[in-house]
C-alpha cells in the first residue's frame, strides 16, 4: 500500500493508526503529478431518469510498480461516488486494467457485492460496471430540487431514528410540542409495529393544533417519490413484507390520515436543510451524528441534488485493520467513525467499560454523562471524534462545493458538540488552511441539535391549495 509521507499532523488520541483518506488521496495525486507521466480516468455513475455524476481524477501508468496503489485509489473513489451520489451504473474510462478490477469487485462474488446489491434495490435496476474508453464517459446531467422552508398553517414533523423518534407540533413556523420517545425499530419483524408507532407519533402531535395541514418525515434510508427504497429501519422485515407494506407505508399513513400532504427526505438531506435555514445560508452539508452517520447536501442554489448522500458508507480510513462496518463489511466506513458507534468503538481505548446488556443509545448516554462529571476519557472519545470529522470534511470537500458544514445529532449533545467541532476545526486549520478559510462548522443550540431534524421535517411539504 503507498505510503504518506508524512504522518497527520493532529492524530485521534485513540487510534494512532488512523490513516485519513483525505490525506492519503492527495499523496497520491501529488506522486502522480511529480511523476510526470499521470494517465487519466473518468467516472461516471448514474442513477433514476438518465442523471449522471463524473468525476475526472488520475492515476500512474499500468506496470509503473503502483499498480496495487492505482485499483486501491480508483476503488474508493468510485465507492465514495457511489454512495454521495447514488446509482445504479459505474461508466469508466482510461486504464482497461483499472476498468476490469472495479467490474471484478462489484460482480456477484466481489467484494464489493453488498453495495452492487443495495444499489440494485434502491433504483431497482441490476447494477452494472461499463468498461470504456475516455471520450466516450457520458457528462455530467444533474437535476436539483427545490424542497421544504414551508412553514405556513398547521405541520407536524417526525424524525425516525434507528433508537428515538422525534416529533414536533409546528404552527406558522412556532414549534408548540415536541417530544423524544424510544422505539426499537430495528429488531421488529413486524411491519405493523413501525406503522402504529408512526401514526400513534403523528396523532400525538396533532393533538396540540386544531389541525393537521401537512406532515414531513425525515429518516434514515433512502426515498424515491416518497416511497422507502432501503431503509435500516426495517432491516428485520422480510422481502416479501417489505414490499407489500414497507415500500408506500407514508402514502399509507397519509391516506389513512386523511389525504394530509406529506413529504418524505433522508434525515442528512434534512439536516442540510436545517443548517441551510438556520443560517439562511446555501453551499451547506448536514452531518447528522446519531445511531448511525447520515449526511445530506443544498447546492449553491439552495436545492437538494437527488443524491444519495449516504456518508455512513463512505470510506474515510485506510487502515486496512480499521474497525469492519458490520452491514456492508467494509473496513474503514463513516458510521464507525461519526456516529454512536463511534463512540462506543472508541470507549475500550480510553479505559471506559460499557455495560454489556445496555443499548446502544444507553451506552453513549453512559459517556456522555461521565463527560459531564468532568471524566478525561469521556473528553478523548469525542476530541477523537473531532479529529475524524476534520480529515472527513476535507474528504467530502473532493465531492461537494461546502461552505457550511451542519452538525446535529445525539452525539453532539451537551458540551460534545463543542469539543467535536473545536478538534475539527483545528484539523482543517493545521492540515488543510485553504479549506479552513473556506468552511465554517456550524452547531446550533442544543434544542435544535436534538430536534432539528423533526422541525425542519415539518417544513418539508407544500399545503394543498383550496
Amino acid at each position: 500500500m503507498f505510503k504518506l509521507r508524512e504522518k497527520p499532523k493532529i492524530i485521534p488520541i485513540l487510534d494512532k493508526d488512523f490513516m485519513p483518506i483525505s490525506l492519503v488521496n492527495r499523496a497520491f495525486l501529488n506522486e502522480v503529478k511529480k511523476s510526470g507521466n499521470s494517465v487519466p480516468i473518468k467516472i461516471a455513475v448514474e442513477r433514476e431518469s438518465g442523471l449522471i455524476s463524473t468525476y475526472s481524477t488520475m492515476v500512474f501508468p499500468e506496470n509503473s510498480e503502483m499498480d496495487e496503489m492505482n485499483f486501491l485509489y480508483i476503488e474508493r473513489i468510485v465507492k465514495t461516488l457511489l454512495w454521495t451520489r447514488g446509482g445504479w451504473k459505474v461508466i469508466i474510462g482510461g486504464l482497461k486494467s483499472i476498468g476490469e478490477y472495479i467490474y471484478d469487485i462489484y460482480s456477484s462474488s466481489g467484494i464489493r457485492e453488498f453495495d452492487a446489491n443495495f444499489m440494485s434495490r434502491v433504483y431497482e435496476k441490476k447494477f452494472i460496471v461499463e468498461i470504456t474508453d475516455l471520450k466516450s464517459v457520458p457528462e455530467t446531467n444533474e437535476l436539483t430540487k427545490s424542497i421544504g422552508r414551508h412553514l405556513e398553517g398547521c405541520r407536524v414533523g417526525l424524525d425516525l431514528g434507528g433508537s428515538c423518534k422525534k416529533v414536533s407540533a409546528v404552527i406558522d413556523g412556532k414549534v408548540v410540542y415536541s417530544d423524544d420517545v424510544i422505539w426499537q425499530p430495528k429488531t421488529q419483524d413486524n411491519a405493523d409495529y413501525h406503522y402504529e408507532e408512526i401514526v400513534e407519533a403523528i396523532k400525538t402531535a396533532a393533538s396540540h393544533m386544531p389541525e393537521v395541514d401537512a406532515f414531513g418525515i425525515s429518516s434514515a434510508g433512502v426515498f424515491i417519490n416518497n416511497r422507502v427504497m432501503v431503509s435500516s429501519l426495517f432491516m428485520k422485515i422480510s422481502d416479501e413484507l417489505f414490499n407489500a407494506k414497507v415500500k408506500d407505508i407514508f402514502k399509507n399513513i397519509a391516506k389513512d390520515l386523511g389525504d394530509v400532504p406529506f413529504e418524505v427526505a433522508n434525515d442528512g438531506d434534512v439536516t442540510a436543510l436545517a443548517g441551510a435555514m438556520a443560517l439562511d445560508a446555501s453551499n451547506v452539508l448536514g452531518v447528522s451524528m446519531g445511531t448511525s452517520q447520515a449526511g445530506g447536501y443544498v447546492d449553491g442554489s439552495g436545492n437538494i441534488t437527488g443524491w444519495l448522500n449516504e456518508l455512513a458508507f463512505v470510506p474515510l480510513d485506510y487502515n486496512p485493520s480499521a474497525m469492519i462496518d458490520e452491514w456492508s463489511g467494509d473496513y474503514g466506513c463513516g458510521v464507525k467513525y461519526l456516529s454512536q458507534d463511534a463512540v462506543i468503538k472508541l470507549a475500550p481505548a480510553a479505559g471506559i467499560t460499557l455495560d454489556p446488556s445496555h443499548t446502544c443509545a444507553q451506552k453513549l448516554r453512559s459517556v456522555q454523562e461521565l463527560l459531564k462529571r468532568g471524566d478525561g476519557r469521556a473528553r478523548q472519545i469525542f476530541e477523537t471524534i473531532g479529529c475524524y470529522l476534520g480529515y472527513a470534511v476535507a474528504h467530502y470537500s473532493d465531492f461537494y462545493d461546502i461552505k457550511h458544514v451542519f452538525i446535529l445529532g445525539g452525539v453532539t449533545s451537551g458540551k460534545c458538540g463543542k469539543i467535536i467541532l473545536h478538534n475539527a476545526s483545528k484539523v482543517l486549520a493545521e492540515e488543510f488552511p485553504e479549506l479552513e478559510c473556506k468552511i465554517k462548522f456550524t452547531l446550533p443550540d442544543e434544542s435544535i441539535r436534538k430536534l432539528g431534524q423533526s422541525i425542519s421535517a415539518a417544513s418539508l411539504p407544500e399545503k394543498n391549495l383550496l
